[in-house]
């Protein structure tokens, strides 16, 4: 059955860094209907098997398309590495749109050729991810620093965005990277961007240099207007708002609070049990 399109677009991450691309999807596509399903429960992702991560990934993305989504945005660079190639098997006909680091607009912003990437060690690891850096190096010549922040989603997601325990385990990833030049950060996990104000902070405390930040929330709502728009499935202008629907398999308080401190927005959130569905079967 294809969906309309004033349906829904699925977005989903392991947990709260989701949002950060959420609210460029919200900022550029106004008009349409989001779900959002942050998988608390089994965050993070980064430090899991490739196949565990692409397993609970089908099985958050059936839910979604159960509640009826036209579209899927893995919000999730780990998810995206391990579960993109099986979502976009299962759901053919389907708009799907994952998250990758910045490495492309990351050289192209460099001065130097020097970009630090910032990333979960999953990210990092994965096949998709040094495919991409391989053809982005031979491409620009640029050269890519690598700091795996094992540790910062799950402190993130904890709502622990300001704290001084966040703020030293921030110096620890990025103070290397600016000791070996890079002009360019790339936030390569969408939690990243929610602490961007300390990272900010801690890179102007540390070096007079002028230090790009890449985060690839903006890109990833462009892509997918594309697609809507290509497919014919734009949502138009209605008579009502939008809406915004949340569901974690964790606790509805927490993600209540994190949509009201993260995006200023009061979402009625439900918490949700699923089977985790078998990546064999797609």
């Amino acid at each position: 059955m294809v969906a309309a399109a004033n349906a829904p677009i699925g977005v989903f991450d392991s947990g709260v860094g989701g949002l950060s691309v959420l609210r460029h999807i919200r900022a550029q596509l106004p008009h349409e209907h989001l779900l959002y399903f942050a998988d608390s429960a089994f965050a993070p992702y980064g430090d899991k098997p490739e196949q565990v991560v692409a397993e609970r990934s089908l099985a958050i993305a059936g839910f979604l398309v159960a509640q009826g989504a036209k579209a899927l945005v893995v919000a999730c660079n780990t998810a995206t590495v391990a579960a993109i190639k099986l979502l976009r098997a299962h759901y053919p006909d389907m708009p799907i749109v994952g998250v990758e680091p910045g490495l492309k607009p990351g050289a192209a912003a460099s001065r130097n050729g020097k970009v630090g990437v910032m990333a979960t060690d999953g990210t990092l690891a994965g096949e998709k991810f040094l495919l991409l850096r391989e053809q982005i190096s031979q491409a620009s010549s640029a050269q890519f620093v690598l700091q795996g922040c094992t540790g910062l989603a799950d402190q993130i997601e904890l709502g622990e965005l300001d704290s001084d325990a966040t703020a030293v385990m921030l110096k620890r990833y990025i103070l290397p990277l600016l000791d070996q030049g890079v002009d360019t950060l790339v936030l390569g996990c969408t939690h990243y961007p929610l602490v961007q104000a300390t990272i900010e902070t801690i890179i102007a405390a540390a070096t007079p240099r002028a230090i790009v930040l890449v985060d690839t929330g903006e890109a990833v709502a462009r892509q997918l207007g594309r697609l809507l728009a290509a497919g014919g499935k734009e949502h138009a202008e209605g008579s009502s708002a939008a809406s915004l629907d949340g569901y974690t398999s964790a606790s509805a308080t927490a993600l209540t609070l994190a949509f009201s401190s993260l995006l200023g927005l009061q979402v009625a959130v439900q918490e949700v049990e699923l089977g985790t569905k078998s990546a064999d079967s797609a």
